[in-house]
């Protein structure tokens, strides 16, 4: 998908493959953080997550993708779940 985004738009591509590396590699900052790094990273990684859903929204309304497979975004929605319950510890 990333692809075919870049065709059209090579910005948004570039974003949306930053944001998704984000959020684990934060997530596994945070693993191994204490204090309120572990947080901040956790965050970080929710930030990032909620970027991955805006960059998809955005293709699919500018139509650069027909539709985003809700199999993704459902996906997508439980990191996102997951994420933000880690922010609570």
């Amino acid at each position: 998908m990333i692809q075919q985004i870049k065709r059209e738009d090579p910005n948004l591509a570039d974003q949306l493959r930053r944001a998704v590396t984000s959020v684990p590699l934060n997530v596994s900052e945070g693993s191994y953080s204490q204090g309120r790094n572990c947080r901040a990273r956790f965050f970080n990684a929710l930030g990032s997550a909620g970027e991955v859903r805006a960059c998809l929204d955005v293709s699919e309304a500018m139509e650069y993708v027909e539709t985003v497979d809700p199999g993704l975004r459902d996906k997508l929605d439980h990191v996102i779940a997951t994420v933000y319950r880690l922010t609570l510890r």
